[in-house]
């Protein structure tokens, strides 16, 4: 058997390095942009993020009859007591400007005749969600801000990169080390920004794309960095339930216009569980649509568009439409067999409102990052408004901040990366997600969280093992990931938010603390 070689590190230097080319991260690259050269990596191609896949649009205080004022208040409601006060006023404040901004780079909203058209959503109070397309909002954000950062000379994309970890010398993040088609490289930058996305891959039931393994989280904690609210995982209530289908996210905004929850029996079930009915918080919806299934020994319930009509569920919705009928379902003549599927991470590496984070030259933004913004539960559609707010202000911070590489950081040497390697990569992958699934999803408590943590604990050694391979990487950051999680759902031991512990079923003492993870502490 030949002896495989241990591939030498080349090193390359940037002003400025984005990991990510969702909203957050290209929204960053062309803030930096403006003072100095960028790089912009990611594992798949650049529009491959869960900015793409967002179909319930954007959530903005424009509209005549809502205020800058009434967004926030909203924000909160949904965030059970742990927003971030200061952060979600950034948020509703520089909303407006981010979205004007990026309808003069070509943004096509849906409109009503010449006026931008505004949906409903569920616990908004005002109409506020801006669509395009019906519902395919973040595609068209992606084509906007992917043409604009292609007609910027100063920003070079590299697809098919991944970051293997943060080079960190003296609590100072130097840039990272990637890896493309197996050859290992230093990217040195005078400053970092984490725009990764999220981690609903960890659970086998997702709306997330395969690219949303934690990879920003996992990096983070490995180099030092603070994260928060890990516990907090959005389960959406209606993801697609067909088992030739991916479990398709099916908007917020179909029960904004009238869509009606049904169990196996046909019935209609959500006034036993919450005044709001089908438009309560998402989390209060999942819960309810879990006990359902159980009461009835059902593995999924059902979404009824009928009362729409079938003009208007064609129209308003075609890409929900046209998905469905792919798998064989007309949503215009029968209903849409849904179950609830892991969403969207409130929580994520720990950043102050210009998205710093407690390592010297390390940023972050989206849905990598926490702000505080979202506290234990995200209001519907402030997901892709928080990207854009944040990543332009993670972008201008980290200009403004930026310092040069010195000599001796220019002159930093790397040690060939050994290529090791996973037989069981498959299994391990599918199993994790399985016990993420069973033991820390929906609703909690104590014995599920110490199996959770238990298992786990067993695949650690793989977090201490460098790869060469995009599987393997993911399958590293995937463990860390779900570690935290679990780490943080059995430290608050009370229910808020997205968070349900059975054994723990109130908000008790303690409840507004945040659980701030670090490595080694």
């Amino acid at each position: 058997m030949p002896d495989v070689k241990t591939p030498n590190v080349k090193k390359e230097t940037t002003d400025f390095l984005v990991i990510g080319s969702g909203v957050a991260g290209l929204r960053a690259a062309i803030e930096l942009s403006n003072h100095g050269k960028v790089t912009v990596i990611t594992k798949d191609v650049p529009s491959e993020s869960s900015t793409e896949y967002a179909q319930g649009g954007i959530a903005v205080a424009l509209s005549d009859e809502d205020e800058v004022g009434i967004h926030y208040e909203d924000t909160l409601k949904a965030g059970d007591g742990l927003c971030r006060e200061e952060a979600v006023r950034v948020l509703v404040e520089e909303g407006p400007e981010r979205i004007m901004e990026l309808i003069s780079w070509g943004a096509e909203f849906d409109r009503d005749g010449t006026r931008l058209a505004f949906g409903l959503e569920a616990a908004h109070s005002r109409k506020r969600i801006l669509h395009a397309g019906g519902d395919s909002t973040g595609k068209e954000l992606e084509r906007v801000l992917i043409n604009k950062v292609k007609a910027i000379h100063g920003i070079r994309r590299l697809p098919f990169t991944l970051a293997m970890e943060l080079i960190v010398r003296d609590g100072a993040c130097l840039g990272a080390l990637t890896v493309s088609e197996r050859r290992p490289a230093a990217l040195l930058a005078r400053a970092t920004v984490l725009a990764t996305g999220g981690a609903g891959q960890v659970y086998s039931i997702t709306t997330n794309p395969q690219v949303a393994t934690g990879d920003g989280m996992a990096l983070a904690y490995r180099a030092g960095a603070a994260l928060e609210d890990m516990e907090f995982v959005q389960f959406h209530p209606t993801s697609l339930f067909l088992p030739s289908a991916p479990h398709f996210l099916l908007t917020e905004a179909l029960r904004g216009e009238g869509g009606r929850l049904l169990n196996a029996r046909r019935e209609r079930f959500m006034d036993r569980y919450h005044s709001e009915m089908e438009l309560a918080p998402r989390d209060a919806v999942s819960r309810a649509i879990l006990k359902e299934m159980e009461r009835t020994g059902s593995d999924h319930v059902y979404l009824d568009l009928g009362r729409m009509g079938g003009d208007f569920v064609k129209r308003r919705f075609p890409r929900v439409y046209s998905t469905c009928l792919t798998y064989g379902l007309d949503i215009t003549r029968e209903p849409i067999p849904v179950c609830p599927a892991a969403h969207y991470m409130m929580g994520g590496v720990k950043t102050d409102i210009l998205g710093r984070t407690n390592l010297r030259g390390l940023f972050a933004a989206g849905e990598t990052a926490c702000t505080g913004v979202h506290g234990a539960n995200r209001l519907a559609s402030n997901s892709l408004l928080e990207g854009l707010v944040y990543g332009r202000r993670a972008g201008q911070t980290a200009a403004a901040e930026a310092t040069g590489l010195s000599k001796e950081q220019l002159a930093l040497s790397f040690e060939p990366v050994p290529p090791q390697s996973i037989p069981a990569h498959d299994e391990i992958r599918g199993d994790i997600r399985r016990l993420m699934w069973q033991e820390v999803g929906i609703i909690r408590n104590e014995q599920t969280l110490l199996e959770a943590k238990r298992k786990i604990e067993q695949w650690g050694y793989i977090t201490e093992k460098s790869f060469l391979t995009r599987r393997e990487l993911e399958l590293k950051n995937m463990i860390q990931v779900a570690g935290l999680i679990t780490d943080a759902a059995l430290s608050r031991q009370n229910s808020v938010g997205a968070h349900f512990r059975s054994d723990y079923p109130r908000k008790s003492a303690g409840w507004q603390d945040h659980i701030t993870l670090r490595k080694n502490d």
